[in-house]
């Protein structure tokens, strides 16, 4: 029994030994510090106690804890401030006579707790800890451009975001078409990592890796960081990328542009087109109308068989051949039909019709199409429409009917296909002149451009009657215009210059008249027309109208100024005459009945 009772005082001493005692100091737990929170750059405003007045901490030491070691930053002695030598010498400040002390230029290294105790008026002691935070730049995402085939075995990268310069590390969301994307066993991975920059700051990087299916062909992915910052929380958002996604086709088909109805003329483009990603290597073929063979075209290097201008001979029946590179699978497109309207070369008969004076002439006109056709006849000169269907009946032709006409051959179901032949009708008949005598104003030992033009049925030659250098242009047909281009000498001012057009039907000619002129008063309208050539010459040399040899005196320019003068006196003459009996009539000098007339007349007598 004494033995026990050993035992028990030994276990009852024990226990008394290991109780704390009453109020040794840091034994009691320690209250929660206060929180601050500051953004990175900013400045932290600590203060000693949030209920006490300031004013009276007159004896205050500021510690940092590091690692649960204090370490004194900052001295304030009756109400003055002094810093420690260290890191945060130049960065702390008493704001005020015993008022908070100021952090300024805050980095992720101030994250910490910081302590200050004072012992006047009384002993105390107050924590705080300060929280540091920084917003990260926008979000930067790279894309994997080289793809990702959708028979992959394992989920493949497609893009990396990269959130630079936080604080704390954001986290970071993963969107597909702008649903959220999480985690899922061999279908969805996300692999984040970060970086301690020397600044304190961190730069995140998540790779997205999926398994993609080929409806993610078109599929946007962004990445999302959320952070906080004292004022809350925050977010941003990535641009959207789409990533390369390969499957194999199991489709070709045939595309032509323009869609719709095709004609002669038009440009066209055939391509192929397949369903998978990448394309298949293509070839177009043509089915060889009279074989039946199908015969491979000559294509772009964009692959398009390209028709320009496109032709009937371009219609027939179409097929797309496209050869998967990574499958070796060769596919065929249906056979598509190509159909080209068109109207053919469009003929007139007679192809050189003729006529003599009051005769006639009837003209055709054929031409072919896979459509129906409408014809219609046209005055060359004028457009004027002159008959609707193939025949053109023309009766009693006159010299004036001779020139083109044009048979226009068109299909009405498809605008713009049509096709067009002139023809030129040529008159039988003697030569005509387009004036019968000229008048052109030059200048003397200058070389000058005489004109003569002429037509008829047969084709009329110029000849001219003095020495020059001639050159003639053909205006259709039946029309010639011939130019001489001359020295004006006084034999030739005093003589003119005289054109002859003859046929086997007979000759007419102009006659020129050359008059000097300053080379101030040469203007263009200086040539001028005197008359309409009548006159032709039959090949038996009856002339059916003539002009006299000798060159006839015209009137001097002089003469029109002279004649204007006189007009404009004689308007004056009368306008003053008229203002005087007017102001007679108006002063009663000038009576107006039958006894006004007597007495002027009196009055005139005297």
């Amino acid at each position: 029994m004494e033995l026990v009772r050993l035992l028990c005082a030994f276990l009852l001493a024990a226990c008394c030994c290991c109780r704390p005692a009453a109020g040794v100091p840091g034994e009691a737990e320690r209250p929660v510090p206060e929180l601050v929170e500051v953004e990175v750059g900013s400045t932290a405003l600590l203060k000693c106690g949030p209920s006490h007045s300031q004013g009276n901490l007159s004896h205050v030491d500021w510690f940092s804890v590091h690692k649960e070691k204090p370490t004194l930053i900052f001295r304030v002695r009756q109400g003055q401030g002094q810093s420690e030598p260290g890191e945060y010498q130049h960065r702390l400040s008493l704001q005020g006579r015993g008022g908070p002390l100021a952090l300024t230029q805050v980095t992720p290294h101030d994250e910490r707790i910081f302590l200050c105790q004072s012992k006047r008026p009384r002993s105390q002691e107050h924590r705080i800890q300060l929280r540091v935070y920084k917003a990260p730049e926008e979000p930067n995402i790279q894309v994997n451009v080289l793809g990702i085939p959708v028979n992959s075995e394992e989920p493949e990268e497609v893009a990396t975001c990269v959130g630079r310069n936080g604080y704390p590390i954001p986290q970071v969301i993963w969107y597909k078409n702008g649903r959220p994307l999480k985690e899922e066993k061999n279908r969805v991975h996300i692999q984040s990592s970060q970086i301690v920059e020397s600044s304190g700051l961190y730069t995140l990087q998540s790779v997205l890796k999926a398994q993609l299916v080929k409806e993610d062909k078109d599929a946007q992915f962004y990445c999302e960081l959320n952070y906080r910052l004292p004022s809350g929380n925050h977010m941003k958002e990535s641009r959207e990328v789409s990533v390369p996604v390969f499957y194999p086709t199991e489709k070709v088909w045939l595309e032509v542009e323009p869609v719709g109805v095709l004609k002669e003329g038009d440009h066209v483009e055939i391509r192929c087109l397949a369903d998978g990603n990448p394309p298949p290597h293509f070839s177009i073929s043509k089915q060889n109308p009279s074989t039946g063979e199908m015969e491979e075209q000559r294509i772009n290097d964009s692959g398009v068989l390209v028709l320009e201008p496109a032709q009937k001979e371009h219609s027939g029946l179409y097929e797309c051949q496209g050869l998967d590179l990574h499958t070796m699978a060769s596919l065929l497109s249906e056979p598509q039909e190509l159909l080209v309207n068109y109207v053919s070369d469009v003929r007139v008969s007679p192809t050189a019709p003729e006529s003599q004076e009051g005769g006639s002439l009837t003209l055709t006109c054929e031409a072919e199409s896979n459509q129906p056709l409408e014809f219609q006849w046209l005055r060359e000169k004028t457009g004027q429409v002159l008959e609707t269907g193939p025949t053109l009946q023309l009766h009693n032709l006159k010299r004036e009917a001779g020139g083109g006409y044009r048979c226009v051959a068109s299909a009405p179901s498809i605008p713009g296909l049509n096709r067009t032949q002139l023809v030129n009708v040529a008159i039988f008949g003697p030569p005509w002149m387009a004036f019968k005598e000229r008048k052109v104003w030059v200048k003397e030992n200058a070389a000058w451009n005489l004109s003569c033009e002429a037509s008829g049925h047969p084709r009329p030659i110029i000849s001219w009657n003095v020495n020059g250098t001639a050159s003639e242009q053909e205006r259709d047909p039946q029309r010639v215009l011939s130019t001489l281009n001359v020295l004006v000498t006084p034999e030739l001012l005093a003589t003119g210059a005289e054109c002859m057009a003859s046929n086997s039907l007979g000759k007419n000619t102009t006659i020129i008249f050359l008059e000097l002129v300053s080379l101030t008063t040469l203007t263009p309208d200086s040539n001028k027309t005197t008359g309409l050539s009548t006159s032709t010459v039959s090949p038996h040399g009856c002339a059916r109208a003539s002009l006299p040899p000798q060159r006839k005196k015209l009137p001097e320019p002089e003469s029109k100024g002279v004649v204007i003068v006189a007009v404009t006196v004689c308007i004056l003459v009368l306008a003053v005459l008229g203002a005087v009996l007017y102001f007679f009539y108006k002063k009663g000098k000038l009576p107006c009945g039958r006894s006004g007339k007597q007495e002027m007349e009196r009055n005139t007598s005297i």
